[in-house]
Formats: C-alpha cells, sequence, structure tokens
C-alpha cells in the first residue's frame, strides 16, 4: 500500500508552487487546511525569499514547501540574442517600445548556498525541486536540516535517476500540467506522457513515494491518481483564482474564459517547455520558436512587451501558465477548493 502519510501533513495533497500567481498567504491558507502549501523561490531575491518564509510561519505552524529550480545557468550568446529581439522588434515598434528597453538578466536563478543560507534557519519540512536535484553537497546540506527532498520527474527514466541520486519522493509530472515541464535528461517533448500513463509506470520503477501532478482538478482526479498507486497529489490550476492567490486580473479572466480551453508548450517567455493559455505571441510566433534563447533567458525580451501590453489591458505578450484542466479553476477560498479535492481520498 502507498504511504500516504510521507508528507506529514493531515492530507496527502501538495499545492503546485506557481511562481508569478502566488506567495505565502494561499500557501499557509493550504496548510491551514490540511494539504501542504508550497511557496515558488525561484524568482525570489535573498530578501524577498526571507520575507515570503517568515510571513508563511507567522501565518500557519503546519509543514510547508520550498520550491527551487536545478538548471544549469547557459553561457552568454549574443548571436542568438540578437536574433532574438529582432524575432520580436515588429512588436517593439507596434507599441512604440525600443529594444534599448531590454534590461539583460536571468530573472530565475538555481538553489545554491546563499539560497540555502537563508532557508536554512527555517528548515522547511519539505523542499522541493525542478530540473532534477541540486549538486550532491548542496543536497546533503538540506538533509542535514531535516527536508524531506522531493523533485519531479516526467519520465521513467528521470524518475529512475532521483531515485538513484537521493530524492525522498517523486512528482509524477504529466503532460497536462501547467507551467514549467519539469524535464532535465532530455529535450525531446516526444518523451512526455500524460499523467495517467507515466503514474503507474513509475510506481511501478521506484520503491518511493510517488505524488501524481498534471490535469487533476477535482475529487475524482484525486480518485483516480491513488487508485493508480500516487501515494499523493499535486493540484496547481485549481488554486489560481482563489482570493489568496496573486494572479493578475488580466489572468483570471483568461483561465474562466473560452481561450483557456487552448493550451500549450511554449519555448518564447522563458526558453523552456512551459503550458500555458494560447495566446497572440504564441500564435504568431509559433509557441515552440527556436529564435527563443536558452533558458532562462529568453524572458528579458519579452518583459517590456508584457508590461507595455498589461498596461493597456492586453495580455498578449503575458505568460497565461495554466494546465489543461482548468474546470475547477473558480473564486472560491484555498481552503473550500482543498476541502472539495479531499474528499478524493475517501472514494
Amino acid at each position: 500500500m502507498p504511504n500516504t502519510h510521507f508528507l506529514g501533513t493531515a492530507l496527502p495533497l501538495i499545492q503546485a508552487p506557481m511562481a508569478g500567481v502566488q506567495g505565502h498567504a494561499l500557501a499557509a491558507a493550504v496548510c491551514n487546511a490540511g494539504g501542504l502549501g508550497s511557496i515558488p523561490a525561484a524568482m525570489l531575491s535573498l530578501d524577498a525569499l526571507r520575507q515570503e518564509l517568515t510571513q508563511l510561519t507567522a501565518r500557519t505552524d503546519k509543514p510547508y514547501n520550498v520550491n527551487f529550480f536545478c538548471h544549469t545557468p547557459p553561457a552568454p550568446d549574443a548571436q542568438r540574442e540578437a536574433g532574438w529581439q529582432q524575432t520580436l522588434a515588429p512588436f517593439y515598434a507596434e507599441l512604440g517600445l525600443s529594444l534599448a528597453e531590454i534590461q539583460p538578466g536571468a530573472g530565475r536563478a538555481p538553489f545554491s548556498e546563499q539560497v540555502a543560507d537563508v532557508v536554512e534557519s527555517f528548515k522547511p519540512a519539505v523542499m522541493s525541486f525542478h530540473f532534477g536535484l541540486p549538486p550532491a553537497d548542496l543536497l546533503a546540506r538540506v538533509k542535514g536540516w531535516g527536508s524531506l527532498v522531493v523533485s519531479s520527474a516526467t519520465t521513467v527514466d528521470e524518475a529512475l535517476w532521483l531515485q538513484a541520486h537521493g530524492a525522498d519522493a517523486i512528482i509524477a509530472q504529466g503532460l497536462e500540467a501547467g507551467g514549467h515541464r519539469g524535464m532535465f535528461l532530455t529535450d525531446d517533448l516526444g518523451t512526455q506522457v500524460g499523467t495517467m500513463a507515466l503514474l503507474p509506470q513509475i510506481v511501478r520503477a521506484v520503491q518511493l513515494p510517488v505524488i501524481a501532478a498534471g490535469g487533476i482538478a477535482d475529487a475524482q482526479g484525486v480518485a483516480a491518481a491513488m487508485a493508480l498507486g500516487a501515494s499523493a497529489v499535486q493540484v496547481g490550476t485549481a488554486y489560481m483564482c482563489c482570493p489568496e492567490a496573486t494572479t493578475s486580473a488580466l489572468h483570471r479572466s483568461a483561465l474562466q474564459s473560452t481561450a483557456a480551453r487552448h493550451t500549450a508548450l511554449t519555448t518564447l517567455f522563458t526558453g523552456r517547455p512551459a503550458r500555458g493559455i494560447m495566446n497572440r505571441l504564441m500564435r504568431e510566433l509559433g509557441p515552440l520558436n527556436l529564435a527563443a534563447p536558452a533558458f532562462p533567458l529568453a524572458t528579458a525580451a519579452i518583459a517590456p512587451l508584457r508590461a507595455k501590453a498589461e498596461s493597456l489591458g492586453s495580455s498578449d505578450f503575458s505568460p497565461l501558465w495554466r494546465g489543461q484542466n482548468a474546470s475547477q479553476c473558480r473564486d472560491a477560498p484555498a481552503a473550500d477548493i482543498t476541502r472539495a479535492l479531499a474528499e478524493g481520498f475517501a472514494r
């Protein structure tokens, strides 16, 4: 039988970490409702991370998760960056912007010793990672202060790698999931499969608790995942319209529109495949345009377009992250969403 108590929470339910649409308020609400709330930390400065964790621990005494990326920052490629800017130049001209407004920068940093220095004083119950695991010395440090280490696998090979390299539990991230694909052993999107196909294969392949993620939005989805051997589930999109989320008005509107039915994997906003609602930029350039620089460098040239368009009430250039199942994404307190999902554990 799967171990459903490994998270130390009343419910084997993780609120997916979602950068840009949530912070400590949503995480605390889920924690206090019996789930495992999460803080997305890859885009936070050291001071912002400390503030988020301080505010979270002031609002809850329950276990929580902090999520980080483990990518290797790419070497600068001036030629590719120039090509990307020229690809975007017509949009800049349309909005009255200059390419000189682009501020270079990665925007997302991998887990590091400096970040660990901040996190260690909080000793979160769980730390989750995307794009593999941190280097062995950093991983040992995290385990040394007592955090449970979780990471995402999008294939059986990735799950086996995570088991061999020190993960305590594995998130089986199906193709339906919103936001970035956690793939790290290959860039071949042909290897990516849906949750209900991936989950039982990983359950059979590893000896660790497996967390189902991707397309789970209601009690029926929770029950189905548990029936296939999951020890827990991770849910993101269903929480994006909660009052505790920081999802923008434009993003909320898109999530609750018919446009939300059409999502696609795109590299345009960051350089790595991530699932979001199809918008103008994705339609006109193609969601997987090869001109986009390596992750996370694509973001810098998109930022001025996004800011200008959003100021005009348009999401044409915004990353509207969303999973394939937004059927339960509604304006309801996170505790209500959590309780509704929890009904699936009793089935």
